[in-house]
């Protein structure tokens, strides 16, 4: 009886001890703790607008122009920027009176326009090139020439080292911006003899190319094989020496807008995007000198 009694308090101590060893486990348990690892930022899309936007104004921006239409249809497709190339000065005035939602200008705006209420905002510089035939063995030219020849003090190829032969002075009408900055950065306003004035850059370009003994002036952005630039002051114009500023005949150019006008959101976006950074290779692929980026 007491060896059964025994070994039945043997096996009670032996579960008591297996019992207490479950428990004591030497893994340790650990809470579930939170993720506190924040989401990754993410850019914001950028807002969708529509409508249309009238552009009006320098034909010697038209390959800018152009080239940003097609650069800002891929960041808001909704909009259509229409051109019209209709002068400098009608886009300035046009803005102004609210016929069309952004004047180009192929020139520095005046006081006077700036008074009116005209606002400056430079997207480019560009070379205005003097454009010669390419029979024309005259390949090089000081401004002071330039000038005598548009004022008429020179009037025969001969007096430069060309041919003897007389000049046919070219260039664009009253409204260009082109032929305003030329005039201003030569100091011959109103003060020019020319053969024939043409309404656009393309007839300049035309017509010097068919007449051996013209000289014409153009956007360097406009030059093309059918005519030769020649050398200014020994520079010869290209977007590097713009850039530079070694090439002496250049100008600005121009989206004008109106103080104190709020432009619609479309015409807003296209403007923001022409004077961004994004826009400057745009911008140079069509030949001109980005001011921006």
């Amino acid at each position: 009886m007491k060896k059964t009694f025994a070994i039945v308090l043997s096996l009670v101590l032996c579960i008591g001890i297996l019992a207490a060893c479950g428990t004591n486990d030497s893994t340790p348990t650990t809470a579930p703790t939170a993720d506190t690892t924040e989401p990754a930022a993410t850019e914001p899309a950028a807002t969708e607008i529509s409508g249309n936007v009238a552009a009006n104004g320098s034909t010697s921006m038209e390959a800018v122009i152009l080239g940003l239409q097609e650069g800002f249809k891929s960041v808001q497709p909704g909009v259509e920027i229409g051109y019209t190339g209709s002068g400098s000065g009608a886009g300035i005035t046009g803005v102004l009176e609210g016929t069309c939602d952004l004047g180009l200008s192929s020139r520095a705006l005046t006081d006077d326009e700036k008074a009116q209420g005209a606002v400056e905002n430079i997207i480019a510089k560009d070379g205005v090139a003097v454009i010669v035939n390419p029979e024309n063995p005259v390949t090089d030219l000081t401004t002071e020439q330039v000038a005598q020849i548009y004022t008429g003090e020179i009037t025969n190829w001969s007096e430069l080292g060309g041919n003897d032969a007389p000049i046919a002075v070219l260039g664009r009408d009253a409204a260009s911006g082109t032929r305003g900055a030329f005039e201003e950065i030569l100091g011959i306003e109103d003060q020019c003899v020319y053969l024939n004035e043409y309404a656009s850059t393309g007839d300049v370009v035309g017509n010097v190319a068919s007449n051996p003994n013209a000289i014409g002036y153009a956007s360097l952005s406009a030059v093309d094989e059918t005519v030769t630039a020649v050398a200014i002051n020994g520079v010869v114009p290209t977007e590097e020496t713009v850039a530079d500023g070694t090439f002496a005949i250049q100008r600005p150019f121009v989206i004008v807008t109106v103080e104190g006008t709020e432009l619609s959101p479309a015409a807003q976006a296209f403007l923001d995007y022409a004077m961004s950074a994004e826009a400057a290779p745009v911008i140079e692929s069509a030949g001109v000198v980005p001011a921006n980026g």
